[in-house]
């Protein structure tokens, strides 16, 4: 195989070519390796690359294959994780000079189970400042490119991860989701990405933008692929109050090619509102992706949710609070040192007042209640993952994310597992992604749509023109 051809395998692919000693992790690894030398410097998606460590994980796990050690379909599989992740002796940054010179002393619960699993680290994926707003050059760090066209943002805040696995530099990452994080680059970048249920996945020792908001979940090339990711983090932590006990379940089981007999609740009145600010061509592009939801024997039906419309006025109410409460003595010891527009935004979360937040809570448990209510007759909603199809870097306004309805952060508020899977491509050939939310702890049945749509209009067979 070339090396553009090792690098575009999926982590199914090359599993299997590992385990049956087809294939070295030390080859994969050499091949990524590479591919990120020659092509890094235009996309911009990593902060560390740590070549020598990957280069002896790769040794490692090979000898371990060829003794017949096998640890599953992670083993030998380079990764790379977005840089709040904190893994041990390797500075993990936030993409923020507050943190620059910051080296953790244990790993993350996730950085570890994947490396239990037996993934090789490539290295630390850029990603907006705390894993807020859009890419700010004040923040002293790259700013990721979108591999589909270098001339326009990958989305974020994990826009490496987006950027790295779409243009083939790792085979799968980690990314954190406050308001869409995972799934907004993922939609840009036409990859893969879910936000699992609140307490699925353990966040000790992830850098946290907001509590009660944060996710960590998988961003890969495939649903199978985030699938095989997920298996290896989910589950209860002792380290984290917040993960759930919930049993987990085999998600590779639920890579079903079958929708039939699914019902699919659309909130046209939303998602699909008269609203300047929302692109009409990606709503004719997944309307396109609903009929096909059809075709294949999924039955879509309009529904309701009528407390939506306030959602993206108390997320960010609970967002920047908890931000602040965070950050609040690095912004008062050392201001200069966080970039413009997050000192500006977090800032802000010193505005709201304790009963606000309140209000803010209360707003979010009415939406839970009526998103209840419909799943009680549906079994997933669909709608666009973004409102708008990625922004050109030139004329940026990094406060475009504030004006914009968000079509992701809903699921933040309620919790619910989110998927994004591409569905197209606008007229300028930039990705556009498909939204799938499900019941609390029912990933498989939102990874089961996903793949059986995934499968059926094969978008994963076109790779950016990097």
């Amino acid at each position: 195989m070339t090396q553009t051809e090792l690098c575009y395998l999926t982590i199914r692919e090359a599993g299997h070519l590992l385990q049956s000693r087809q294939l070295s992790p030390v080859e994969l690894t050499r091949a990524f390796l590479n591919r990120i030398e020659q092509l890094d410097a235009k996309l911009q998606s990593y902060i560390t690359v740590l070549s020598d460590r990957a280069m002896s994980e790769a040794r490692h796990a090979e000898a371990e294959i060829l003794r017949g050690d096998y640890r599953g379909p992670l083993h030998g599989i380079p990764i790379a994780l977005k840089d709040l992740y904190d893994t041990q002796g390797i500075r993990t940054t936030a993409s923020s000079r507050v943190m620059a010179n910051r080296v953790p002393s244990e790993d993350a619960t996730t950085t570890a189970r994947l490396a239990a699993a037996g993934s090789i680290l490539l290295g630390k994926l850029a990603m907006h400042e705390f894993a807020l707003g859009g890419p700010d050059p004040t923040c002293g760090f790259p700013l990721a490119r979108n591999p589909w066209n270098l001339e326009y943002i990958p989305g974020g805040s994990s826009s490496g991860s987006g950027a790295a696995v779409a243009a083939g530099l790792c085979m799968g990452s980690l990314g954190s989701c406050t308001g869409g994080s995972i799934r907004g680059p993922a939609s840009h970048c036409s990859i893969v990405g879910l936000k699992p249920t609140y307490g699925r996945v353990s966040r000790y020792g992830v850098v946290p933008l907001s509590w009660t908001l944060d996710h960590c979940g998988p961003m890969t090339w495939t649903v199978e692929d985030t699938a095989i990711m997920l298996q290896a983090i989910a589950g209860y932590d002792p380290k984290d109050p917040t993960s759930s006990r919930a049993p987990v379940p085999d998600y590779a089981a639920s890579l079903i090619e079958n929708v039939k007999g699914m019902t699919i609740g659309v909130p046209r009145h939303f998602f699909f509102a008269d609203d300047p600010s929302i692109d009409r061509e990606t709503q004719a592009v997944v309307e396109t992706a609903l009929k096909t939801l059809q075709e294949i024997g999924a039955r879509v039906v309009e529904v309701k949710i009528p407390s939506l419309r306030y959602a993206g006025a108390s997320q960010p109410v609970i967002m920047l609070s908890e931000a602040f409460a965070y950050h609040a003595r690095n912004l008062r010891s050392k201001p200069e040192e966080f970039g413009d527009m997050v000192r500006a935004r977090f800032r802000t979360g010193a505005l709201f007042s304790s009963g606000e937040y309140l209000q803010a809570q209360r707003v979010r448990n009415v939406i839970k209640r009526e998103f209840a209510n419909v799943l009680q007759q549906v079994d997933l909603i669909a709608s666009p993952t973004m409102s708008n199809p990625p922004a050109a870097f030139q004329g940026f306004d990094v406060m475009t994310t504030t004006r914009v309805p968000s079509f992701t952060g809903p699921y933040n508020l309620t919790g619910m597992p989110a998927i994004s899977v591409p569905c197209g491509f606008n007229a300028k050939g930039l990705p556009i992604g498909l939204q799938l939310a499900g019941k609390p702890f029912d990933e498989p049945t939102v990874l089961r749509a996903a793949y059986t749509f995934q499968q059926h209009v094969r978008l994963f067979e076109k790779r950016p023109p990097v």
